[in-house]
């Protein structure tokens, strides 16, 4: 099955370059040819709920039967030499019609406006936002059973649908492999004489790989949200919360290659990428930081890279040793947009005096750099700065008062006794406010935190939902 992934990519719309349409056309022919139709047609049903993570089950089945249906028939013998061309061609005109059953984003109106060969492009090209929240639950295996026995072709292509779009920033062979893994356990043990023993002994062979594959979608889904830039500070910040005594010398090479990592195998097509430089990384990582913190010794003491990883993923923010003052030196080293080092001094002297959850911090680093950078185009950067600078703190600590409003005790309590703390500053601070809009504000804030207030929270909804509560407060 893996060995057509790349060459499936060129389907969706025919989006082969002009020159070389009748050559993918023929590498995705042998492919179908190999495969057969039943696997070609589960790896477009992986490939494109991946793609197209927001569309219902009808809307991406539909398109993988045309996307299917035209490769078998302009792949067959004696095909229209025209076929694959026109094929895709009329499936992009489908596309762009009101009452289209493919699905449907945001970007659909601006390609339907280009024509011909630029139109398929461009929807070749279209894809949905991440989950940010899978929406994924395994049923009981006595569930997976009775809806396999029922019709398994069509348990397996609802399990496909819905483990790839809730998973889809997952590199795209480990959601092959696993969906692949896991289907030929469910048809193993549901038609074994002992389902429950199979149950347990399959599903430890297959633990490595579910966990490998969960985690690449966590962190790639970052990544995707972020971008290079902004994914480098978000790593920095996080290993610089989970080992406070760190100098900035000892987090910047493992954010660094934690980047480059995530950069190179989120999109890779190579099966071992994410297995092996995780693996590389755990090490570094256990070699730079397990003097600095206990709870990272004994993750590095776990069996497997992948365990020792989720371990330290997971780990939540250590307080630090010493509260420092807001006010922060900065230099004119951050007026060198090349020199990434100088926005990561900034963050992470940021981080050591503030301490809030990363996607916070991250959301209130924007600004100030953007703030500070203005500084730059004057004659006297520094005389900017040192202007800046007390407004700067004023914001900052006003910022930092409605997140401590929001996230303090979190971490510390369980939800329940978390929502009678946040009910009794928000009562402290709106002694006036009735019952029932205390009761509504406690519940707001209450799930804004419950997403947002750890260490690993959902960056696009977190950015949008601070941007809504707090960006009254973010005026530089």
């Amino acid at each position: 099955m893996k060995r057509a992934l790349v060459l499936l990519l060129a389907v969706a719309f025919g989006n082969a370059l002009e020159r070389g349409r009748d050559y993918e056309k023929d590498k995705v022919c042998k492919e179908l040819a190999v495969l057969g139709k039943e696997d070609f047609r589960s790896l477009a049903l992986v490939l494109y709920s991946r793609k197209f993570s927001s569309g219902t089950f009808e809307q991406v089945s539909q398109l993988v039967n045309q996307v299917v249906s035209l490769t078998a028939e302009c792949c067959a013998p004696g095909a229209d030499p025209d076929c694959y061309d026109t094929r895709t061609s009329e499936l992009s005109v489908k596309s762009c019609e009101s009452d289209s059953p493919f699905p449907v984003h945001a970007g659909t109106p601006e390609c339907c406006s280009k024509e011909g060969l630029e139109r398929k492009l461009c929807m070749a090209a279209l894809s949905h936002q991440p989950q940010e929240f899978p929406s994924y639950v395994e049923p009981t295996n006595e569930e997976v059973c009775e809806a396999f026995r029922k019709d398994p072709k069509a348990f397996a292509d609802q399990f496909l649908y819905e483990y790839s779009s809730s998973y889809g920033q997952a590199p795209l062979p480990l959601l092959v492999g696993y969906t692949k893994s896991y289907l030929s356990m469910v048809g193993s043990c549901c038609t074994s004489a002992n389902p429950t023993v199979c149950f347990l002994r399959e599903r430890l062979q297959i633990k490595q790989l579910s966990l490998l594959t969960t985690m690449s979608n966590r962190v790639c889904s970052q990544y995707a949200a972020y971008g290079k830039e902004k994914s480098r500070l978000s790593h920095l910040i996080k290993l610089a919360q989970k080992a406070p005594t760190a100098e900035l010398e000892h987090v910047w090479p493992l954010a660094e290659d934690a980047t480059e990592i995530l950069a190179g195998c989120c999109q890779s097509t190579a099966e071992d990428c994410m297995a092996r430089e995780l693996s590389e990384y755990t090490v570094k990582t256990c070699d730079n930081l397990t003097s600095m913190n206990s709870k990272i010794k004994e993750c590095c003491q776990e069996k497997t890279p992948m365990d020792i990883f989720v371990c330290i993923y997971f780990m939540p923010a250590l307080q630090p040793t010493q509260q420092l003052a807001a006010e922060l030196p900065i230099t004119q080293d951050l007026c060198d947009q090349g020199n990434t080092k100088a926005a990561a001094r900034y963050a992470f002297e940021l981080n050591k005096r503030t301490r809030i959850p990363e996607v916070f911090l991250s959301k209130l680093l924007e600004p100030t750099l953007k703030g500070l950078r203005k500084c730059c185009d004057f004659q006297d950067p520094t005389a900017c700065f040192n202007d800046k600078n007390p407004q700067m703190t004023t914001v900052l600590n006003s910022f930092l008062g409605k997140v401590h409003e929001l996230c303090a005790d979190y971490s510390e309590n369980t939800f329940t006794e978390y929502k009678k703390k946040l009910a009794e500053r928000l009562r402290a601070k709106h002694p006036d406010a009735a019952s029932s809009e205390l009761e509504a504000l406690v519940d707001r804030n209450s799930d804004l935190a419950s997403k947002c207030c750890s260490m690993n929270s959902p960056p696009l909804y977190c950015g949008s939902a601070i941007d809504n509560e707090m960006q009254d407060v973010l005026q530089f």
